[in-house]
């Protein structure tokens, strides 16, 4: 996906509508920021740069593991058809429902739960992103990935020693994985 279009859809999404008010004021800064429960939003630059590597096309389907505030989402839904995204923690996932409501989004699906187990019945996928790194890459989101689809996901156990990575599938199914550059996320917790 070219920068300028994904560029677009982040300007079209004010970052400090996703941040609690004491940290509104720190909206336009390149680092990642608190949400609360231990979570962060990330940078936009990171969150830019991810969404691209994704390549999506206005009729994908995305999953997104990791709604956190919403802010990600919130670009996912400006770029895609659907959106299905799965947040660990209700609090968190009960206020980005109600914010991305509220801001006018309707093409995003919400559940509770472990994102490791994906969204079976709604699968195949032609892109996931993942917001949190788990230790290694989950099999059941590979097995949701469409064929001809991409997975941008960090990986890695230490968080000074993570990874993010490209994973897509062939038309035939086969599966391969690019790192692209260093990154630092909270874990992946998952049951």
């Amino acid at each position: 996906m070219p920068r300028d279009v994904v560029a677009r859809a982040a300007r079209a999404v004010r970052r400090e509508e996703f941040l609690p008010e004491a940290q509104r004021g720190h909206a336009r800064e390149d680092r990642p920021l608190p949400i609360g429960h231990a979570q962060t939003a990330s940078q936009p630059t990171l969150v830019a740069e991810m969404t691209r590597e994704l390549e999506l096309r206005r009729e994908s389907r995305v999953l997104e593991v990791g709604t956190g505030s919403g802010y990600q989402t919130a670009i996912l839904a400006e770029l895609a058809a659907e959106v299905f995204t799965i947040e660990r923690i209700p609090e968190l996932a009960l206020a980005a429902r109600v914010r991305l409501r509220r801001l006018g989004y309707g093409n995003i699906h919400y559940r509770v739960g472990d994102g490791a187990a994906g969204w079976p019945e709604a699968a195949p996928f032609e892109a996931i992103i993942v917001t949190a790194a788990p230790t290694t890459i989950p099999p059941a989101l590979v097995t949701q990935l469409a064929a001809g689809g991409r997975m941008v996901i960090p990986v890695g156990v230490n968080p000074d020693d993570q990874t993010l990575v490209k994973v897509t599938k062939d038309c035939d199914g086969r599966v391969t994985e690019r790192p692209l550059f260093g990154v630092r996320f909270v874990p992946l917790v998952t049951k």
